[in-house]
């Protein structure tokens, strides 16, 4: 299997429907928004995207699976596409410009391609098993910062499953006095390939999906940072739960995380 051609056309294939967004935001209608849960929206920009998303992946690799956010199709198989076709819908919706396309290939429960669109910035950031990670075509790495004190920390706040809410305020508290701050984008696949070129040193969240998080993780990775779940198992693409950092910071990190989400 070629994954650097994969790679090239599924870059191609995020373009033309980030495209497609770009211009619908242009002219967005909150009448328009649909709840599908608490807090938890959507809308034809997200189901179109997904059904135009669905249709090319199928022509560059019949032979996958989808598990896909809006369900347009379900069906998984040895090798899956994994995608969220438009992850920040809320920021699109209100017109706050961090909104990406995540597209990401898995091979038996390992993500082997991966390529972040972030629509509004018109920055794309790629990935493939053991080739490095790109953003715009240039090569780009984790941050080299080794403490704490001078690491800036994203996350995303839970908007409607509160079940660790104690956990994670413990957690911002201790970050945000030792630190030089959290930021809180609302784009997961965003926070992950902000990290993967040392925009910020160490993301965590819980009460992700995969589609959350799949290509964004291999992008940090290959970008040379480190990537688990709350308790340093590699169960973050299912497990609902993630942390990523450089390799100084992962020990520190993972003891905060640890010691507050019990």
């Amino acid at each position: 299997m070629d994954l650097h051609k994969i790679t090239q056309d599924l870059i191609e294939c995020a373009k033309t429907v980030g495209e497609f967004i770009r211009t619908e935001r242009k002219t967005f209608s909150y009448s328009n928004v649909e709840i599908k849960g608490l807090n938890d929206l959507v809308s034809y920009v997200d189901k179109t995207s997904e059904k135009l998303l669905v249709d090319k992946l199928s022509e560059i690799f019949p032979e996958a699976g989808f598990i896909v956010e809006e369900n347009t199709k379900s069906e998984t198989k040895e090798y899956n596409w994994i995608v969220d076709p438009l992850d920040g819908t809320t920021n699109f919706i209100h017109g706050i410009p961090c909104y990406a396309i995540s597209i990401a290939l898995e091979y038996k429960g390992e993500i082997i391609v991966g390529v972040v669109y972030e629509v509004a910035q018109d920055e794309c950031f790629w990935a493939f098993k053991d080739g490095g990670a790109f953003l715009n075509g240039n090569r780009i790495h984790v941050s080299d910062r080794k403490t704490l004190s001078e690491s800036l920390i994203a996350t995303g706040f839970p908007i409607y499953n509160f079940s660790r809410l104690d956990g994670f305020i413990n957690t911002l508290t201790y970050l945000m006095k030792n630190t030089h701050g959290i930021r809180r984008i609302g784009a997961a696949a965003a926070d992950l390939c902000y990290l993967a070129c040392g925009r910020v040193d160490a993301f965590f969240e819980y009460n992700l999906n995969a589609w959350d998080v799949a290509a964004g993780a291999l992008i940090v990775k290959e970008a040379g940072g480190m990537v688990s779940d709350f308790k340093s198992h590699q169960n973050w693409l299912f497990g609902k739960e993630i942390m990523a950092t450089n390799k100084h910071l992962e020990p520190v990190f993972t003891t905060i995380i640890q010691e507050n989400f019990k």
